[in-house]
């Protein structure tokens, strides 16, 4: 059975720091690029970052200086480490995994509400 379960989310007050942790089982880790996207109301769910299954890595340009994304494949675990938060990071923040030859996301956790105070 594939599970993705995040854990780390919080209340933080703008310019602090929060880390998000995704644990996975039930898919051969190793062979999936995994994802971090956000939610927030009444928008668009929106991708924050990538990390493939190689190690190379990407962001949206929101958050590019000051996000993190990282894996440790021998612990089925992905990171997400947020510096310099904002308030309109603010959302509900989903981990995500897809087989390194499809192109759509297919395995998706339940979210670790994020909130950051101004």
């Amino acid at each position: 059975q594939v599970q993705l379960v995040e854990s780390g989310g919080g209340l933080v007050q703008a310019g602090g720091s929060l880390r998000l942790d995704c644990a996975a089982s039930g898919f051969a880790f190793s062979t999936y690029d995994m994802a971090w996207f956000l939610q927030a109301p009444e928008k668009e769910r929106e991708l924050v970052a990538v990390i493939r299954s190689g190690g190379r890595t990407s962001y949206a340009d929101s958050v590019k200086g000051r996000f993190t994304i990282s894996r440790d494949n021998a612990r089925n675990m992905v990171s997400l480490q947020m510096n310099m938060l904002k308030p309109e990071d603010t959302a509900v923040y989903v981990c995500a995994a897809k087989y390194i030859l499809r192109s759509e996301y297919e395995y998706w956790g339940q979210g670790t509400r994020v909130t950051v105070s101004s």
